[in-house]
C-alpha cells in the first residue's frame, strides 16, 4: 500500500493511494498514521478494509495538499556519510561504524511544502535520501530479523544548513534542524511495494539541473544492519525515522559550492517512492 496524509498542517486525515492512481480517504478506518496505529497491526487490518471498502470511500482530490505520511514522529535518526562517494566530496573518511546523529522533528512538513532558508543562513543545501520507517517496537535486534521490523519507505529531503552543521561547533543537530528542513514523503511505500531496497535509484535537481544521481546499492551500512546497529543504543518506536544517507553531488561537494536561494525550486525522487518538490523562501520573521 501506499499511505498519504492530506488536508492543512495540522489538520490532516489518513488516506491511500490505489494501484489505479486513486486516492481515497480512510478515517473511517483510523483516525491517523500514529504510533498506536502501527502498535496495533494496523497495515495489515487496513489492507483488507481497503480491499473491501475502496469503491465506496471518499475519494481524494490531486490538488488537495499532501502531509508527511506519518503522525507524531517521535525521533528522526540520520546517518551520516553512508555512501562513499559522498564522504570523498566532503573530505572525510569512509566510517566504519555508522555516524548517527538526530534531526528534530519539529523539521517535518509535507513533501511539496515550501523550504524556509533560516534567519542568517548563507549556506543550505539539499541531500535526497531514503527514509525507513519503523512499524514495532525495536530493542537489541539482529539483522537477520530487522526487515520485519520496517513499515515501509519514504522520499526525505535532509535539508543541511552547512555553516550551522560544521563551522559552529558542536554536534550537527544545529543545521540539520531548522524549520522546513525535513519534508517527508509524498508518500509511506509498505515493505510489499518495493521489491528491492538495496537497488533504489534516488535523485535530485536544482531548477532542473541533476546534482545528485545514485543508488541504495552503494550504501556502506545497510537498511537491516542499521536497524539492528540502532537498536543496540536505543528503542526504535512505530513511526520513528531512520534516515539513511545521501550519495554524492550535495551543495557543499562542488567547487566552489553551491547554495539554495530565494527564488530556487528542488526536485527529487526515489524509485518506487514518488517525486517531491519544494520552492525555497527567504526568511520572513
Amino acid at each position: 500500500m501506499k499511505l498519504i496524509r492530506y488536508g492543512n498542517p495540522g489538520n490532516e486525515k489518513p488516506g491511500v493511494i490505489l494501484p489505479d492512481g486513486r486516492k481515497i480517504d480512510v478515517s473511517a478506518f483510523t483516525e491517523d498514521f500514529h504510533r498506536n496505529f502501527f502498535e496495533s497491526g494496523g497495515l495489515e487490518k487496513l489492507k483488507y478494509w481497503v480491499n473491501t471498502n475502496s469503491e465506496t470511500a471518499p475519494e481524494v482530490d490531486d490538488t488537495v495538499r499532501l502531509g508527511p505520511p506519518v503522525a507524531d514522529t517521535g525521533k528522526i535518526i540520520c546517518v551520516g556519510l553512508n555512501y562513499a562517494d559522498h564522504a570523498k566530496e566532503g573530505g572525510m573518511a569512509i566510517p566504519t561504524e555508522p555516524i548517527l546523529f538526530f534531526k528534530a522533528t519539529s523539521a517535518i512538513v509535507g513533501p511539496n511544502d515550501n523550504l524556509v532558508i533560516p534567519k542568517n543562513s548563507k549556506k543550505t543545501d539539499w541531500e535526497v535520501e531514503l527514509a525507513v520507517v519503523i512499524g514495532k517496537k525495536a530493542s537489541y535486534v539482529n539483522e537477520e530479523e530487522a526487515p520485519g521490523y520496517v513499515a515501509g519507505y519514504c522520499v526525505h529531503n535532509d535539508y543541511s544548513e552547512r555553516e550551522f552543521q560544521l563551522e559552529r561547533g558542536g554536534q550537527w543537530v544545529k543545521g540539520k534542524s531548522c524549520d522546513t528542513f525535513a519534508p517527508i514523503g509524498p508518500f509511506l511505500a509498505t515493505t510489499d511495494e518495493i521489491d528491492d531496497v538495496d537497488n533504489l535509484r534516488l535523485w535530485l535537481k536544482v531548477n532542473g539541473d541533476l546534482k545528485q544521481n545514485g543508488s541504495t546499492s552503494d550504501l556502506i551500512f545497510r537498511v537491516p544492519y542499521l536497524i539492528s546497529y540502532i537498536s543496540q543504543f536505543m528503542t526504535l518506536v512505530p513511526g520513528d525515522i531512520i534516515s539513511t544517507g545521501t550519495p554524492a553531488g550535495v551543495g557543499l561537494g562542488f567547487n566552489p559550492p553551491q547554495y539554495l536561494n530565494a527564488g530556487d525550486e528542488v526536485e527529487l525522487g526515489i524509485d518506487g517512492l514518488g517525486v517531491s518538490r519544494q520552492k525555497v523562501m527567504a526568511y520572513d520573521g
